[in-house]
């Protein structure tokens, strides 16, 4: 003990600066766990909580550079750790405390373990939402200091590459119709049941749906132009769990309200708590879609057609309700009720917004939906007709008479199917 007293000026300054290193260490090490440990739910939450809360999910918008960061922060820390380490334990050795030396290095690769990763990862994880709220505006500023030299760092990262590994390439993903085989040759009940065969090849035809094809259509959602009051939405219906705010100086979506995720609404300028939207084109997959919502964490993309008109909508839970429901349907989001319904003998009653692969699915006929192009009941009409459907024009369709009984307004049709007669060969139009 006497000899741990005397050599107390010689590894006292250096103990000194190793907490306070092994405390910025933990501070990063804690950050990383806490901020990428938080769920989709949770950070959406944040975006619409108290300014802290909200720094948090700013960061996360763009993981790549905060884990850049954090982890150049922690490899900065953790050298300048192990030369302090090194200087005292030569100290110690210069003034004949050999022993000593030898148990300071230990002791500091111990502490910078335990207190350094171990134990503020282990309290990241269990008060994950607490501690990420707590370091995000210091993390922010840490952020911010690297930003500068962030993109020298990519450059020679990617300079070594292309010097040492020229050669390298990023291994191509596996193909999905291999999936689609591997999942449909499975046993039933051995390997995977029948419901998760579904779950599995919903979650395949992502990649090849278009997000036109479940969108809600323009015309069935209500955008409103702020200034937005409490009052004016009484009496009306939402769309979606979501307030859509139009543009000021145009008629697209600039904005929406998650009113899902709010406890209480104000009474004035409900557009001050929207969120921004993601725009993507009518040809992009379902699959690349929920992508960037999730990396966004955005909650609504709005479908825009090649003159950059906003067509539809939808939003991240109608993709995950098109994944999770065995008989999922854009016209029963939409319509609130089944968009097909049989009347009998071999008849159905079939709304225009239906899709023909949905349709095609409840009738029970092969379709391929990819071979004309056309999406819904109201577009074969458009399509075979050349004109606005009237009521009593008819048509045929995979083996159907499809006849239109209902027309309330452009746009909106009800058809009804029934088994073609064998003498019915091309549309009829009224005189």
């Amino acid at each position: 003990m006497n000899e741990f007293l005397n050599a107390a000026p010689l590894w006292l300054p250096g103990a000194a600066a190793m907490a306070g290193l092994i405390v910025a260490s933990g501070f990063f090490s804690g950050s990383e766990t806490a901020i990428f440990y938080l769920s989709r739910d949770e950070l959406r939450i944040m975006q619409m909580g108290k300014p802290r809360e909200r720094m948090v999910a700013e960061l996360l918008r763009d993981p790549d550079r905060v884990l850049t960061a954090i982890l150049f922060w922690n490899l900065l820390i953790n050298l300048t750790y192990f030369a302090v380490s090194v200087v005292t334990a030569r100290q110690l050795m210069r003034g004949g405390y050999s022993g000593l030396a030898g148990l300071i290095s230990f002791l500091a690769l111990a502490a910078i373990i335990v207190f350094g990763e171990i134990v503020p990862k282990s309290l990241s994880i269990a008060l994950r939402r607490h501690i990420a709220v707590l370091v995000s505006y210091p993390l922010a500023l840490a952020v911010r200091i690297l930003d500068p030299i962030l993109p020298t760092l990519s450059a020679i990262t990617r300079g070594l590459r292309r010097a040492f590994w020229p050669n390298l390439r990023v291994e191509p993903y596996i193909d999905t119709d291999d999936i689609e085989r591997a999942v449909a040759i499975s046993e039933v009940g051995v390997e995977i049941i029948r419901h998760e065969q579904e779950l599995l090849h919903s979650v395949l035809d992502l990649s090849n749906t278009t997000v036109e094809e479940i969108m809600r259509p323009r015309g069935t959602y209500p955008v409103w132009r702020p200034p937005i009051q409490r009052d004016a939405l009484i009496g009306t219906s939402v769309t979606a769990d979501y307030l859509l705010v139009q543009e000021q100086d145009g008629e697209g979506i600039a904005s929406a309200v998650p009113l899902s995720a709010m406890s209480s609404i104000p009474e004035d300028d409900i557009e001050k708590l929207a969120e921004a939207v993601l725009h993507v084109p009518w040809c992009a997959t379902v699959a690349d879609t929920l992508e960037l919502l999730r990396e966004r964490l955005y909650g609504l993309a709005c479908v825009v057609n090649e003159y950059g008109e906003t067509i539809g909508i939808v939003t991240y839970e109608d993709i995950i309700d098109t994944i999770l429901t065995a008989d999922a349907s854009r016209a029963k989001r939409v319509l609130r009720r089944e968009p097909v319904l049989e009347i009998g003998d071999g008849k159905y009653h079939v709304d225009g917004l239906t899709t023909l692969r949905y349709l095609a699915k409840r009738l029970g006929v092969d379709y391929d939906p990819n071979s004309d192009g056309l999406l819904t009941v109201t577009g074969l009409l458009h399509e075979r007709l050349q004109r606005f459907p009237d009521v009593g024009d008819r048509l045929e369709w995979c083996g159907f008479d499809v006849r239109v009984i209902d027309v309330p307004r452009r746009g909106r049709l009800r058809v009804m199917l029934s088994p073609a007669e064998p003498s019915l060969e091309a549309p009829q139009e009224n005189a």
